[in-house]
């Protein structure tokens, strides 16, 4: 079995919510916590990328809890994304089922915070709140009080639907508002905006787009969302595409896949999309992927908005399309994450049955160029500030403003280093595990 059937086989068994038995009749062991322990070990040094790095004969017992033992175990100059989650969370994030208030939020250009991005059918987003609102205060308290180091900590306690938190909020007209929200379960969407921009007679499409998140029941592992888009583009016959990742921490490969697929020009349609690479033991598990070209667009300049807060199938889409197309980069550098995980606990009896997923670095991709490590995130051509004071599409919105210019005159004029500020801190800095993939407060 290749690496690609093993890849879509999980993610596949995943969406569906399936499960298997090989002896349905046969008695199920005894499993201890230190057996967990032991199966996550053995695991690791069986799938992981860096399973060279992992000590022999490590005594599991000495560690109190799993988290510990996996902290202790991944290769710290490099991993910043092991983690341990459950099936069921594990499915729920990378197909969109979210639990929470529904909203993330940044640090403007003036330092105040702001909405940043708003899911449309979560508590906020059916409570009406934009980009670009203010948050002035939470649970009665000024947001000063909440600051730690460069950033921000509400502590907005557990999602658990039903748990409340009150908000100030100063919307653009000046006026404040007070809103007490509910956190819920809701389904988010992965696209948060699309607007053509005519330019010299010519269509310029802008895609704000938000985690690469799967629709449950999709086989092959595929995005309606994704499919929506494209088609509202290729009926605009747009030439030039912004994509807007600037929050979008990562998702499914097959997404990436997907959107890949249809940005391709129809040229190129059968090169090397990717290599990719699993550990050593693992190495007759690595293969390609080539490009099949979908759908009718044609695009001659791609336009990416990143940020720190863009990693993992962001970087993918950049990396792999970048010796095919005339792309650019707008905003800030990258986050950094040239390495891939896939689900482990269908190899092991302690994970599956304890409910167990251990999610650690198993792979590594490297374009049609060869090029593998970014450690340190791509850097981008026009640097330019988050304006999250203005809402999605405004013009006059700092990234999209410079990533139009660009497009119009070919100038990287319209910002230089010396006017950006860096605040030190994204709101993909306050997560951890699986939720830093799909950043949400």
């Amino acid at each position: 079995m290749t690496y690609k059937r093993i890849l879509v086989f999980l993610i596949s068994g995943l969406l569906v919510g399936g499960t298997f038995s090989c002896y349905p009749d046969e008695e199920v062991p005894v499993i201890t916590e230190n057996n967990v322990k032991e199966a996550i070990y053995q695991t690791m040094k069986e799938w992981y990328f860096w399973n060279s790095q992992i000590p022999d004969n490590v005594d599991v017992t000495s560690y109190p809890s799993y988290t510990q033992l996996l902290s202790g175990l991944i290769f710290q100059p490099l991993d910043r994304w092991s983690y341990l989650t459950t099936r069921e969370a594990f499915d729920r994030s990378f197909t969109g089922q979210n639990a929470g208030h529904g909203f993330g939020f940044g640090i403007g250009e003036n330092g105040n915070l702001y909405i940043s991005f708003v899911y449309s059918e979560s508590p906020a987003g059916k409570d009406g709140w934009q980009r670009g609102w203010e948050i002035v205060g939470v649970n009665g308290r000024p947001v000063a009080d909440y600051r730690v180091g460069n950033g921000f900590n509400f502590q907005l306690g557990p999602n658990t639907p039903g748990f409340q938190n009150n908000f100030t909020l100063r919307l653009p007209d000046g006026t404040t508002t007070t809103r007490l929200l509910s956190k819920a379960d809701y389904q988010s969407n992965s696209v948060l905006h699309n607007q053509i921009f005519t330019r010299d007679g010519k269509n310029i499409g802008y895609w704000a787009y938000n985690g690469f998140q799967a629709t449950r029941g999709q086989t092959p592992t595929k995005s309606l969302e994704v499919e929506d888009a494209l088609k509202y583009f290729e009926e605009n016959n747009i030439k030039e595409l912004i994509l807007d990742l600037r929050y979008n921490g990562g998702g499914s490969v097959d997404v990436a896949e997907q959107i890949m697929n249809a940005l391709i020009p129809a040229i190129h349609s059968g090169k090397l999309m990717y290599t990719n690479a699993l550990n050593g033991d693992k190495s007759n598990l690595n293969e390609s992927e080539n490009f099949s070209k979908t759908g009718s667009l044609e695009i001659s300049k791609l336009v990416f908005i990143t940020s720190r807060n863009s990693a993992s199938a962001s970087e993918l889409i950049i990396n792999c399309l970048e010796p095919y197309m005339d792309i650019t980069l707008v905003g800030a550098n990258t986050y950094g994450k040239p390495v891939g995980s896939f689900p482990l606990s269908r190899f092991n009896t302690a994970l599956s049955t304890n409910d167990v997923e251990l999610v650690p670095i198993t792979f590594a991709i490297a374009n049609a160029n060869g090029k593998a490590e970014f450690y340190d995130g791509f850097p981008v051509d026009i640097l330019v500030n988050d304006d999250i004071s203005r809402n999605w599409g405004d013009e006059d919105e700092s990234r999209l403003r410079a990533a139009l210019n660009f497009l119009e005159f070919g100038s990287l004029a319209p910002t230089t280093r010396s006017r950006y500020v860096d605040h030190g801190w994204d709101m993909i800095d306050n997560f951890e595990g699986l939720e830093k993939e799909f950043p949400v407060y």
